[in-house]
């Protein structure tokens, strides 16, 4: 299994590793990892890997079996061996813009507070859709909101629960399509806010910012019509 080192410190941009093994497909296994492999609708990690007499771009980073990390080269070219030692370095400033759109997705559950039923992260936007079966009628005003709880600059912290708990409360799952996985003994939750501040708890395996302030300024976009009942509300990052 991958120590996923990511998820202690979503901040760290390098880190070394061990590389324990090779995909079939050419990936790198390591022993530990701050690439975040893509999932929940959070794009894999890319980066460069460096080592004694190499050096590697990395476009994405996938989930292995028995809980390993996958590091996927840009190109094919020499990988290290098994048992190198290489130094992991994040692309991060799309890490950082996933991180801020991440979480201001979590936020926009809060202030569209309806089941969501599919979502997708960018370096400079994301979406999630909705079981809506009427459009919003004030847009603007849904904006509004949303930055407010943006700018109230509030933490977010994580907290873990069991598997039990978890299924003896259903209701912190707002994703109807896709259940946390379990079977693991424990699952995670990201709260945002704290105490009677808190605004929103619900499990999620991502990457955030510590803060909402990170955020900085969301922009609504359109809002889609994706079948009977789903509606897709994009929002996107500020420019300026």
């Amino acid at each position: 299994m991958t120590d996923a080192i990511f998820r202690t410190d979503p901040y760290l941009r390098e880190a070394e590793a061990t590389v324990i093994g090779h995909t079939a497909e050419g990936g790198i296994l390591v022993d530990r990892s701050i690439f975040y492999p893509t999932g929940g609708g959070q794009p894999g990690d890319s980066g460069v890997l460096v080592w004694d007499g190499g050096r590697l771009p990395i476009a994405t980073t996938t989930k292995a079996e028995a809980g390993r990390i996958a590091l996927v080269p840009a190109e094919a070219q020499a990988m290290p061996p098994v048992g190198a030692t290489v130094r992991q370095v994040l692309d991060w400033e799309r890490r950082y813009r996933h991180m801020r759109v991440h979480t201001a997705l979590h936020l926009l559950s809060v202030v569209i507070p309806l089941p969501v039923t599919g979502g997708q992260i960018g370096p400079e936007r994301g979406r999630l859709d909705f079981d809506m079966p009427e459009p919003p009628a004030d847009v603007p005003a849904l904006e509004e909101r949303l930055n407010a709880l943006i700018e109230r600059d509030l933490a977010v912290t994580e907290d873990w629960i069991t598997d039990e708990e978890l299924l003896a409360d259903p209701s912190i799952v707002k994703t109807m399509s896709v259940m946390p996985p379990v079977g693991q003994g424990r699952v995670r939750l990201v709260r945002i806010g704290e105490g009677a501040g808190q605004v929103d708890l619900q499990p999620c395996g991502g990457t955030h910012v510590a803060r909402t302030g990170e955020i900085g300024r969301v922009e609504i976009g359109r809002i889609e019509k994706k079948g009977r009942q789903n509606r897709r509300v994009t929002i996107a990052l500020a420019t300026g």
